[in-house]
């Protein structure tokens, strides 16, 4: 009887098949079941598939009908068969920024909230899909914003409190004390040289590759090159302390005080250039410059935001939005027309940011806290619900608004901390 041959020659291995391995007609057809967004979400996954989506003109198509659905009598006044790839990506940015700011106007939110460190934490910050915690913490924590997985954990030195922080793609740069940090991204930590990286006391920094700013104690900014890892200039900003910041593209710096002046300065020239009228004695807590519209927006500590027009340093509006403190302000960026606005009354309001009017306001829904919904994965499934325009907020109860003490927005959602050991994020429109 002759030997059975081995399965491993009997048949020949398999061959892996992959989602990049699929032809452009196969991607074509699975391309063909998605909604606008979703396409253009995967236009920018890689050249491969941006290629495939371009060469398909499924985003066109899918363009032309949204115009049919929203507007027929413009869509059949001309011929939009046909316009440039250009000129579709703007409207499919004026589109998307116009769902963004229908989402916040809906009567309800999912929230998500999961625990990020053992002890309460009150700074994040948002970037391409991840999100860092910390401050009040011995670390700083990056998240997957998909799976709220931890990806990657940054400790504190020893004997040293966190201040402020920011990151790019590549490094986590923070206030620690009395210095700058640098923590590559897995890498090494590194700590500027106490001579270069040492000041008085230092109170909030922004980073703006390749710069960080800090603002200090005694009224000055205080620039510092991170890869000289040198203080390259001090600008005199103020009499009093330096609260918050603000960069913008073209080479500005903007500080709050905390007698509610806000200053502005050239990065480069060292030279005050406006100083605008004080929005608040109480002072100023935040800070958002918007390079899409040129408008600063500041929140102060008796309750009030404002806009300001810097090309021609004037302000635009001042509305008291809260009757306590904005600890936050923010936008998705090159969104011009709504701001997320929280603070120690821990309602979570929606601002026009052309006249400042309060568009929506938001708070957690009592009747979720007690539930019992469960726990996935250790997330906690909650709801926000938005609240009538008459609305008494101190007859609300605390455990529904816990404090916000900072903001980052995204498409539809808003990340945020409480000065607790949870951070939440509020998902809109889904």
């Amino acid at each position: 009887m002759a030997p059975t041959p081995p399965a491993a020659a009997a048949a020949p291995a398999k061959r892996r098949r992959t989602i990049e391995s699929l032809e452009n007609d196969t991607l074509c057809i699975i391309f063909s079941y998605l909604g606008i967004f979703d396409l253009v979400r995967c236009s920018a996954v890689c050249k491969s598939w941006n290629a495939t989506v371009k060469r398909s003109k499924l985003l066109h198509k899918l363009y032309l009908k949204q115009l049919q659905r929203g507007d027929n009598s413009s869509a059949g006044s001309s011929d939009r068969t046909s316009f440039s790839d250009e000129t579709l990506s703007l409207c499919l940015h004026k589109m998307a920024m116009e769902h963004h700011r229908l989402s916040f106007l809906k009567p309800s939110a999912r929230i998500d909230q999961f625990k990020a460190h053992s002890r309460g934490v009150h700074q994040c910050r948002m970037k391409r899909g991840l999100i860092l915690t910390g401050v009040g913490d011995t670390v700083m924590r990056l998240w997957s914003l998909s799976s709220y997985e931890c990806v990657e954990e940054y400790s504190v030195p020893n004997a040293a409190s966190l201040v402020d922080f920011d990151f790019d793609e590549s490094k986590v740069v923070g206030l620690v004390g009395t210095q700058l940090c640098i923590w590559r991204q897995n890498g090494p930590r590194s700590i500027f040289p106490s001579r270069e990286g040492t000041f008085a006391k230092g109170l909030c920094m922004r980073y703006f590759d390749p710069e960080a700013v800090v603002g200090c104690e005694d009224g000055t900014a205080r620039v510092f090159d991170m890869y000289s890892r040198k203080c390259s200039r001090i600008i005199r900003m103020h009499s009093e302390p330096v609260t918050c910041l603000s960069l913008s593209e073209d080479q500005l710096i903007v500080s709050g005080s905390s007698l509610g002046r806000i200053v502005v300065s050239g990065l480069l020239s060292h030279q005050e250039v406006a100083t605008l009228k004080p929005t608040d004695s109480t002072g100023i807590k935040s800070l958002c410059f918007n390079p899409a519209s040129f408008k600063l927006f500041a929140g102060a500590a008796g309750g009030y935001t404002s806009a300001w027009d810097l090309r021609m340093m004037r302000q635009l509006w001042k509305r008291r939005v809260s009757p306590n403190v904005i600890y936050s302000l923010q936008h998705l960026q090159n969104d011009t027309s709504t701001l997320v606005v929280g603070g120690i009354d821990g309602v979570l309001r929606v601002l026009d940011q052309n006249n400042g009017e309060v568009l929506s306001s938001y708070v957690i829904d009592s009747d979720t806290l007690s539930s019992s919904s469960g726990h996935t994965q250790g997330i906690e499934r909650k709801t926000g619900k938005k609240l009538p325009s008459d609305t008494q907020i101190d007859r609300l109860p605390r455990s529904a608004r816990p404090p916000i003490t900072c903001l980052a927005v995204g498409m539809k959602k808003v990340i945020a901390t409480h000065n607790s050991k949870y951070v939440t994020v509020w998902k809109f429109g889904n």
